[in-house]
């Protein structure tokens, strides 16, 4: 058996049927330095309190499984060094070792299915890197998609990722992408792609709708679904387009393969945007997590 420990306020939770969301623990301990990873991850929560949810944030701590952060923990989780990040394919070796590690998308859509937690918010999927026709750099993330009946809610895919062969990836293997009150796919830091987005729903309520019906029909796996950046936050498209174009040539001249690609070019465009991309990458999360709380509430009128 795997040993799960709930916070108080999820447990609470949990007894009552109050509607909970999840949330990831790499923006803690790989997104941002000490103490500011701490102060966004206790807002992202509060925004969740305040829009009529429980946030539940998901991490293993020396072999144990946690859904929900006591405030002690968050705080420990958010000092700590040499953390590993993990996905499907290292989160059991983890915990099965004693280790303690972050969750990935794909780790924390794992643990909230094994607790019964149907949402979840998060900054920005994994996807198709650059490249990808001869690296095959694929993020796990879509896979976990397309097989783990969890809704994420995401500004989209990482916008320094391929977005078209992405959302290719994602309607091969069955995954609706909904863009909530656009037409176009968002592109993390900003608004828009070019790309349109397979699907569009304007509320939550039809949202937790379609998550709700594809249980009903027996179809495995989940939604994503791609809430725009408020337009006040973004970074528009045009000029982030050229900082990512070069940040990308750098990383190839430099020979960052794997792994490594995805922080360098997130520390290299934290560089040369002057660090507006961390502060759009903040808004957009807890604009994330405000969506996700309503689309929980909604499923949990719905299912009763």
């Amino acid at each position: 058996m795997i040993d799960i420990r709930h916070s108080s306020e999820v447990a609470a939770a949990r007894a009552s049927g109050k509607p909970v969301v999840a949330l990831e623990s790499t923006i803690i301990t790989h997104g941002m330095p000490y103490p500011q990873n701490i102060e966004v991850a206790a807002q992202v929560e509060q925004d969740i309190r305040d829009a009529g949810a429980v946030p539940a944030t998901i991490a293993v701590l020396e072999g144990q499984l946690h859904v929900g952060l006591e405030a002690e923990a968050l705080q420990a989780l958010g000092q700590s060094q040499g953390v590993a990040k993990l996905s499907r394919a290292d989160m059991a070796a983890c915990i099965a070792t004693g280790g303690t590690g972050a969750t990935t998308v794909a780790a924390t859509m794992i643990a909230a299915h094994r607790v019964g937690i149907e949402v979840f918010a998060t900054g920005g999927i994994g996807g198709v890197h650059k490249g990808a026709e001869t690296t095959f750099d694929i993020s796990a993330d879509l896979n976990e998609l397309a097989q783990t009946p969890v809704t994420v809610v995401a500004a989209g895919a990482k916008a320094i990722l391929d977005l078209a062969k992405t959302l290719e990836v994602l309607e091969t293997l069955g995954v609706p992408v909904i863009a909530h009150g656009q037409n176009a796919f968002p592109a993390f830091w900003s608004v828009e792609s070019p790309l349109k987005a397979p699907l569009r729903m304007d509320d939550a309520a039809t949202i937790a709708r379609a998550h709700a019906t594809r249980a009903a029909l027996g179809l495995p796996g989940g939604q994503l679904v791609a809430n725009p950046i408020p337009l006040q936050d973004q970074i528009p498209a045009k000029e982030l387009a050229p900082i990512i174009a070069q940040c990308q040539a750098d990383a190839d001249a430099h020979g960052i393969t794997g792994k490594a690609v995805t922080p360098y070019l997130l520390q290299r465009i934290f560089e040369r945007t002057g660090g507006r991309s961390l502060t759009a990458n903040i808004a957009l999360v807890r604009n994330n997590a405000r969506l996700a709380a309503k689309i929980a509430r909604s499923l949990s009128e719905i299912t009763g």
